[in-house]
């Protein structure tokens, strides 16, 4: 079985309470057995698959398979083509040099349903959204790349895993996945 599950903000990817505020995988009737494949932090929002198949993890977290994920990330002020150029190439973050990934503008900027609580608003700072798309996911890559450019992370949202892209769907909804989904998910990158 593989679900997809739109991950809200403050939903800890695990079904037990780490003892914080966050909401737990829990509060969400997923069927017994299912288990997060990789994660999302509390404060990261978008797609998370869920499963009873343990093989699944391993074929599409490895770094080594080359299996993408895609991120729409809101950061403070608008990159330069040589921030997004860095980010492509790799950064060094705690003494690991991240793979190469690809980075873009988002253009047009999308509309985002906004947050509960809201990101912060600061009227002299612009914001923009970017697209990063890994196939590596260490803890806290994304904000961590993204700092290490001179543009932390706003607001996070996973978007796609492979070739399945998250529906228009609302935060906290999940869904068992169809054998088309299913291929969409576990394609290789082209």
């Amino acid at each position: 079985m593989l679900i997809a599950f739109n991950k809200p903000y403050g939903v800890l990817s695990q079904f037990t309470p780490d003892g914080s505020p966050n909401r737990t995988l829990a509060e969400f009737g997923f069927p017994k057995g299912v288990y997060p494949i990789g994660r999302l932090d509390a404060d990261s929002e978008g797609l998370l698959l869920l499963s009873d198949e343990a093989a699944l993890n391993q074929r599409l977290l490895h770094p080594t398979r080359g299996h993408e994920r895609i991120y729409w990330v809101q950061v403070e002020r608008i990159p330069s083509a040589e921030a997004l150029a860095t980010l492509t190439r790799g950064v060094v973050i705690q003494g690991h040099e991240t793979l190469p990934c690809r980075a873009r503008m988002l253009d047009p900027q999308p509309f985002v349903v906004p947050r509960d609580p809201p990101i912060r608003f600061r009227k002299s700072v612009p914001d923009c959204w970017i697209e990063l798309k890994l196939v590596e996911g260490k803890n806290r890559q994304v904000r961590r790349m993204t700092a290490a450019v001179g543009h932390p992370t706003l607001r996070l949202l996973r978007m796609q895993i492979g070739a399945f892209r998250m529906e228009d769907w609302p935060p906290g909804q999940w869904r068992e996945l169809t054998a088309a989904d299913r291929a969409r998910v576990l394609a290789s990158p082209v």
